[in-house]
């Protein structure tokens, strides 16, 4: 498998030894994470290795594209199996959390089953995909400390996940959806916290400070 091998900077503040892992399965804008990360004052490795994912004090699962071929890029590569017993926080980002959900409209894909929740497709009567700035609100977990209500952030989707028990922050488009989701030690925004200029530094600040 072909993994990068920067390792962590010996300031990253993690007990664990494993660093922050940003998973690189093909199907992700790993690049602008990583360097995202890095203006937080950390180092990040992106790795596809089951033994470093599994090793890491955080995880990132980015994803950007196609639902069906991205989780194919998942089955072919065993990840499938791994992500879902990760004990660690795990973090998805666009169709990464999506791919995270019971299954996506998109492409007719059966996901992870993370997230209680099955993603659909925006009808006819908004633009799509939503590309742009929007607010979040009703935000409900440790992720958003410090972010105040109807502060704006950036997405990019076509698709989006319904309003569940595992929402803990919601965007409107048309209608109310999930702007971000949890269970337990999984997280996923929707957005792009790495394209949301200080309020999604903040986020992933939260997320990597965990």
């Amino acid at each position: 498998m072909n993994t990068e091998k920067n390792k962590a900077s010996t300031s990253t503040p993690f007990g664990g030894g494993g660093g922050i892992v940003i998973i690189n399965y093909g199907a992700g804008n790993i690049q602008s994470i990583k360097f995202a990360i890095k203006r937080l004052g950390y180092e990040s490795v992106l790795s596809n290795d089951v033994s470093e994912i599994q090793r890491a004090d955080k995880v990132i699962f980015p994803g950007v594209g196609e639902a069906s071929s991205a989780m194919k890029m998942l089955l072919n590569s065993g990840l499938d199996k791994v992500i879902p017993t990760l004990k660690q926080p795990v973090l998805g980002i666009c169709l990464g959390m999506q791919l995270m959900c019971h299954s996506s409209e998109e492409g007719n894909t059966t996901g992870l089953g993370i997230f209680d929740v099955d993603v659909v497709k925006f009808d006819n009567t908004v633009k799509v995909p939503q590309i742009g700035w929007n607010q979040i609100t009703n935000l409900k977990s440790e992720l958003f400390n410090g972010i105040e209500e109807k502060e704006h952030i950036y997405l990019v989707h076509s698709f989006y996940a319904p309003l569940c028990s595992e929402t803990i922050a919601e965007c409107t488009y048309g209608l109310d959806y999930s702007a971000a989701l949890r269970k337990d030690n999984f997280y996923g925004t929707q957005f792009h916290p790495e394209k949301s200029s200080d309020v999604g530094e903040k986020i992933l600040e939260n997320f990597l400070k965990m």
